[in-house]
């Protein structure tokens, strides 16, 4: 949630870095929110709402839904792993900026009749609606926007169900605005799709598809429309028309770096710790992508492939796994072959390791590709930070499509899980070489790509139902790194996978299937009661309350 704190300055200072041969007053430009009406540009409009979405998104997807379940999570208690507080710069980011800006652009964009930067906005706000609902429930909407010019400073909660339809409603405007023609001209700056509107018309239909997935606990036609879709052939499902924020490597003024690789390639060295389970997942599957996500300092841990333990630097390298840990056979502490990470539920303190741990790779952060060449990282190296946040991938798709087919027959998702890899695969391997002192003999081969998939085909063929279902939901949740979500949503949608490395704590609480609101919200607005729990089940969560659901808590 700091991250975005820092990077939402790309909004403006980008800006106006784009708009310096047009503008020499640039005190005009600080605010577009700040602008008389005859001064306001809609293009300035647009630039700053896509940047600052994609922050949002980055902020969200990284810090909250990733840890929520499959990152170290360095907490012993669901309950307070997140504070109201953690959440009040994104809440802020969405309903003070993005969704502002967006009120403050439309009708300069109607009058000059220029639909396709509307329908940016409305993809922006329909998913960015969506988010909030995924993570707090019932948000303000209708009434949020202009509250205070109309002296409401109250505004009501909208039910998440609302949220959704209105989300859909805006799918389809910006479906119909793509297709027009704009007589002023098109967006000046598009950051996702530079222009190509037929890919955004994709990423609109494939929303939709999201959508309908989400709903299909709580709406019996949500799968045939969902299918209607998939039956017109108009959504992503190539790599070339992912949807993606594309980092720069500016270090200031503004700093245009993935947040990831900023809070991490630092002289005090990494800042985050990986999570054990993934890692140990990709490390014992060999696969693929394990060097391009992960970048190691060093070449063993503590207690680890003979290695002494040392209690400064590795608490838990003293330590005997908890007895649920036994019984379950996970992993404890460290992994083998100096790979740095942390225990879902360690909450030790912070040793002195930040130039020891595993860094974040080359995908999607812009950093070190690992080529066993052990050397601390440090700012400036490695792809200098020209990542990648990813919000919509054809690889997703293909394991959306899988998580439908396996719903009539589990084993129906073979092809599409086996499709979704493949596009995963083939998109992280071209990173490698981002990192220009990478040694390109460690790339991964054509023939280790083959293996794996051949090695994930056998193990769905032998699995059981439930093993078959762990298997989309692990290899959904390796492919969504770098936005976890999709896989938080998966989780509380399905209940898999089943496997996951426990929280250290045997009895943590209930599970997060929702969080508290943002504390300045909460406390400053009448009509948002506060929660005294991460329990509330959002409107299309019907599987049984937590704890006991999930199953691997």
């Amino acid at each position: 949630m700091k991250k975005i704190v820092k990077y939402m300055l790309i909004g403006v200072l980008g800006a106006l870095a784009f708009h310096s041969c047009e503008t020499t007053e640039l005190d005009l430009t600080g605010n577009p929110n700040g602008l008389p009406p005859e001064q306001a540009d809609v293009d300035f409009f647009l630039t700053a709402i896509q940047t600052r979405y994609g922050a949002v998104i980055d902020s969200l997807g990284e810090d909250a839904g990733g840890n929520v379940r499959m990152s170290d999570f360095q907490f012993r208690n669901y309950l307070n792993s997140f504070g109201p507080n953690d959440f009040d710069r994104e809440w802020e980011a969405v309903y003070r900026e993005i969704l502002a800006d967006i009120r403050a652009m439309e009708p300069l964009a109607t009058v000059s009749e220029k639909y396709r930067h509307i329908a940016i906005a409305n993809v922006i706000e329909a998913d960015v609606m969506v988010t909030l609902v995924d993570f707090f429930g019932d948000v303000p909407y209708t009434e949020a926007i202009g509250a205070l010019s109309t002296g409401n400073f109250n505004p009501k909660l909208d039910t998440g169900t609302s949220i959704y339809e209105a989300a859909l409603a805006l799918l389809d405007q910006a479906i119909t605005n793509f297709t027009r023609t704009d007589a002023a001209g098109d967006p000046s700056i598009d950051f996702f799709y530079d222009g190509d509107y037929e890919k955004w018309v994709k990423l609109a239909n494939t929303l939709k598809m999201k959508i309908y997935l989400q709903t299909r606990l709580v709406d019996a036609t949500a799968i045939g429309k969902f299918n209607a879709i998939v039956a017109s052939g108009n959504y992503i499902t190539s790599s070339a028309d992912d949807f993606v924020f594309q980092w720069g490597t500016n270090p200031v003024l503004p700093d245009t770096r993935h947040p990831n690789y900023g809070e991490n390639y630092t002289p005090t060295g990494a800042e985050d710790y990986v999570a054990n389970w993934l890692v140990n997942e990709m490390q014992t599957t060999s696969d693929p992508r394990l060097r391009y996500y992960f970048y190691r300092q060093v070449d063993v841990v503590p207690g680890q492939d003979g290695e002494a333990p040392n209690e400064e630097q590795l608490t838990c390298s003293l330590e005997t796994a908890p007895q649920h840990y036994l019984d379950g056979g996970f992993t404890f502490c460290a992994l083998p072959n100096g790979y740095w990470g942390r225990d879902h539920g360690d909450n030790d303190g912070i040793p002195p390791d930040g130039l020891l741990r595993t860094a974040p790779g080359v995908y999607p952060t812009g950093g070190m590709f690992d080529d066993d060449r052990f050397e601390i990282i440090n700012q400036g190296l490695g792809a200098g930070g020209a990542g990648i946040t990813p919000i919509m991938l054809a690889s997703w798709v293909d394991f959306m499509k899988a998580e439908v087919a396996m719903l009539t027959n589990p084993a129906s998702g073979r092809a599409d899980i086996l499709a979704g890899i493949t596009k995963s695969v083939t998109k992280v391997l071209t990173f490698g070489p981002l990192d220009a002192t990478a040694d390109g003999s460690f790339f991964a081969t054509p023939a280790s790509v083959t293996a794996h998939n051949a090695n994930v085909a056998a193990a769905f063929d032998a699995a059981t139902n439930d093993g078959k279902w762990n298997i989309l939901a692990q290899q959904y949740w390796i492919a969504g790194y770098g936005n976890g979500i999709g896989n938080w949503n998966f989780y509380r949608r399905t209940g898999f996978p089943t496997n996951l490395q426990p929280n250290r704590e045997p009895n943590p609480g209930g599970f997060i299937r929702s969080f508290r609101y943002p504390a300045n919200a909460a406390n400053n607005n009448t009509n948002i009661a506060q929660r005294q729990d991460v329990t509330t089940q959002v409107f299309w969560d019907t599987n049984p309350p937590s704890p006991g659901f999930p199953v691997a808590n």
